[in-house]
């Protein structure tokens, strides 16, 4: 179970980490190199849609298995996992924030042609991701060195 457990997490943590290196390293940069912003906002407004759908799914895998785990082991909770845990309490609220407020306006800016608001609204996007791509690597090191 325990296997299992881990597994589900590692998942999880491969799609949150690893979709927010793909689109802040690969596909914006190349995105904002060959497309003007009424083909580019629209392509990555609709990208990272499906993209935070598909975190959201991760995040009941990673959020489930953590809680199932600390349950698991009970009062003797290792510091390294009550780290990894804060931090993506912190990572979580910042993507709750690019989700709810941010990615919401660009969706609007981009419905309305308001190009500079939703290449604004993008850039803020682009900041916060960037953060929690950090912090992500952050916690991959604090579960692979406090271990």
């Amino acid at each position: 179970m325990n296997r299992l457990l881990i597994l589900f997490h590692l998942l999880a943590v491969i799609v949150w980490i690893g979709g927010m290196f793909f689109a802040h390293v690969c596909l914006r940069p190349v995105a904002a190199a060959q497309l003007p912003p009424p083909q580019r906002l629209p392509l990555l407004a609709a990208v990272l849609g499906r993209f935070f759908t598909v975190v959201g799914w991760a995040l009941v895998l990673l959020w489930g298995s953590g809680i199932i785990r600390f349950a698991q082991v009970g009062a003797a909770v290792p510091a390294s996992w009550m780290a990894m845990a804060g931090i993506a309490a912190l990572m979580t609220v910042i993507l709750a924030l690019i989700v709810f407020r941010f990615h919401r306006a660009m969706l609007a800016a981009v419905a309305a042609s308001d190009w500079p608001k939703a290449g604004a609204a993008m850039n803020t996007i682009r900041q916060l991701v960037l953060t929690n791509l950090l912090l992500g690597v952050l916690t991959v090191a604090v579960a692979v060195l406090g271990a």
